[in-house]
């Protein structure tokens, strides 16, 4: 057994089951965990280039953190080229977490990449600010912010 398919192992075995068109899911604590027990692990945050550089970004070793969009801005238009951008940046098939805003865009990132060919994607539940809380605030109601798990403002 190589690294990589010990690495996909232990992430099956915390990952919450899906629908079957991606691995699993996991808590934004879990993915944390998971990324520093796996070095070949990489988190794709899959949030526009404006959320990046307006709310924060998750403060991780920058070889395992990416940057694919699934929209592009302006326009909230579906990024058309996010495959191939994904194998550009991720390479060989490894455990990808796929993280964005509230955890909608990310399963649908998780979903097209295992439609691509990659067997070990992730979608981190409640995304990087969670929902929207009774007065529509985000990083209130769960989220990798929320959790205080390390991220960098913008």
């Amino acid at each position: 057994m190589n690294g990589n398919e010990s690495e996909g192992i232990r992430a099956n075995a915390i990952a919450r089951p899906t629908d079957g068109s991606y691995a699993g899911a996991v808590t934004p604590e879990e993915a944390l965990a998971l990324l520093a027990a796996m070095p070949e692990a990489r988190l794709i945050d899959v949030r526009t280039r404006a959320e990046l550089d307006w709310v924060g970004k998750p403060s991780i070793s920058a070889d395992q953190y990416l940057t694919v969009e699934w929209t592009t801005w302006p326009g909230a238009k579906p990024n058309e080229h996010f495959v191939e951008q994904l194998k550009a940046a991720a390479g060989a098939d490894r455990p990808l977490l796929f993280l964005c805003r509230s955890a909608v865009r990310s399963k649908l990132a998780a979903r097209a990449a295992t439609s691509a060919g990659y067997t070990q994607c992730f979608d981190i539940l409640e995304g990087f600010e969670g929902d929207r809380d009774a007065e529509g605030h985000r990083k209130t109601v769960g989220g990798w912010c929320k959790r205080g798990l390390p991220w960098i403002g913008a």
